[in-house]
């Protein structure tokens, strides 16, 4: 309790530690259910998988960092020898989705909405925070699906969250990680290292090159690490920064489109799980590459459409 009633922690992280208490369990849940579930091949691996993930998500920050590391790498085992599998799940019948169609129709898009209209909000109050309002959004969220049909428990809820974590598998890590190897890129100093390379091809003081190689670039790098807000932190310092906004750019511009760079990016990498390979999984496409395919295109169309915005916007 000490962690909650420490007057110097912000209550945005507060918050946030009890959404991720929440998490967590949500994740050792669908571990336990795996391991019930006689039906599933790999029910020891995928319980070992989601309850270490969850005890890592819920207390982690109370547990000492080397073991932390450690439940990490014995997670991680069973992920690498495939061995985390979804079982039995029970999915509604065509009966039921239809009966829930007519009686909620349209309206379904309204706690999708409101998920939205949470995280603004909570992004406008700094006591709470973008993440932990869109947190807020998703429990207000369950509370309007529960009240358009009164079938929608708290058993429910949980049930579907359990299958859909079981859908995704392993892959739902990937965002995690990917974040994290931006911090420890920036940290071993990569960003430095690119800044030396492209110092030597983007001529002094000229601006538009410049910002053409940093749009660019940001698209690339976030093809490997499959994540803009990883991509960017390691860029900036090593493009951003010394070619572009040292010559007068104006850095609200130059950020917020440096991230839209990264997004077309995200639109044609595999690395970018939860956008294009998790929607393969769950869809049972037989291309795995299908989402990314139809993709290009518009990547393509909306980097060369950045570019140009911020030239004209710097």
């Amino acid at each position: 309790m000490a962690f909650f009633m420490d007057s110097e922690i912000p209550s945005a992280d507060k918050i946030m530690e009890v959404f991720y208490i929440l998490m967590g369990l949500m994740s050792v849940y669908a571990g336990v259910h795996n391991l019930r579930d006689r039906s599933n091949p790999s029910r020891y691996g995928t319980f070992v998988f989601w309850t270490l993930l969850g005890v890592v998500i819920a207390f982690g920050r109370w547990i000492p960092a080397a073991i932390d590391g450690l439940l990490i790498v014995i997670m991680v085992i069973p992920a690498i020898a495939q061995r985390v599998k979804p079982g039995k799940a029970a999915e509604p019948t065509d009966a039921e989705v239809e009966g829930n169609f007519r009686r909620i129709g349209q309206k379904v898009f309204i706690p999708a909405l409101a998920i939205g209209v949470f995280a603004v909000a909570g992004a406008l109050i700094p006591a709470i925070g973008a993440l932990a309002g869109c947190c807020i959004g998703v429990f207000v969220s369950a509370i309007i699906l529960w009240a358009f049909n009164r079938a929608n428990t708290p058993a429910v809820f949980l049930g579907d969250s359990e299958r859909l974590l079981s859908a995704m598998g392993p892959l739902c890590m990937l965002p995690m990680l990917l974040t994290s190897l931006g911090a420890i890129f920036d940290a071993a100093g990569v960003g430095d290292v690119i800044a030396r390379i492209v110092g030597g091809v983007i001529p002094a003081g000229n601006l538009t090159v410049g910002i053409i190689v940093f749009a660019l670039g940001m698209m690339l790098f976030t093809m490997i690490m499959g994540n803009a807000f990883a991509a960017i932190t390691v860029m900036t310092v090593g493009i951003g920064a010394p070619f572009v906004l040292s010559l007068g750019a104006d850095p609200a511009v130059v950020g917020i489109l440096a991230l839209t760079c990264g997004y077309c990016g995200t639109l044609l990498t595999p690395m970018a799980a939860n956008f294009n390979i998790v929607p393969v999984a769950m869809l049972q496409m037989k291309d795995r590459m299908g989402v990314i395919k139809n993709q290009v295109l518009p990547a393509l169309v909306m980097i060369v459409v950045q570019i140009i915005y911020m030239l004209v916007a710097c």
